[in-house]
């Protein structure tokens, strides 16, 4: 497939698949690892979380992430794998965006000031289907004409 069809199908996969497994690194450089909801934009990724959180500290520390989607209970059985940095944002819109019934079980709204949206931006994204397809996509260097 060819690279505009991996992004499809990979942006499918994120549609079927609302939560994932993500990893920081925690101070000692040891990786850290929790369930988390889902929620994209084509290949634009955010995670709703509070900023006295663990991963907020590990990630101003160091904005390297990864996120395993797929082959949960209720998922389509495809899996991503996928590596990115992490930003975090108090962006009005983004917040927004993301909020939804399911988070004010933790927030009191979207203008909670502990609500902060993480931002992945993915370097590269790993596909494997449930009939063996597989692809590796990456992020082309602005200016690399690829």
């Amino acid at each position: 497939m060819n690279n505009k069809e991996l992004e499809q199908t990979i942006i499918k996969a994120l549609d079927n698949n609302k939560f994932g497994s993500f990893g920081t690194i925690e101070a000692g450089n040891k990786p850290k690892v929790r369930y988390m909801a889902v929620f994209h934009d084509g290949l634009s990724i955010y995670l709703a979380t509070n900023r006295k959180t663990h991963k907020v500290e590990e990630l101003k520390n160091n904005p390297n992430a990864f996120l395993l989607l797929g082959y949960e209970e209720g998922g389509d059985k495809e899996l991503l794998e996928i590596e990115a940095t992490a930003d975090i944002t108090k962006d009005d819109t983004l917040r927004a965006k993301v909020w939804n019934k399911e988070l004010e079980q933790w927030f009191k709204g979207p203008d909670d000031p502990d609500y902060v949206i993480l931002e992945l931006t993915p370097s590269r994204i790993e596909y494997m289907g449930k009939n063996k397809e597989h692809g590796v996509w990456e992020r082309q260097a602005a200016g690399s004409g690829k």
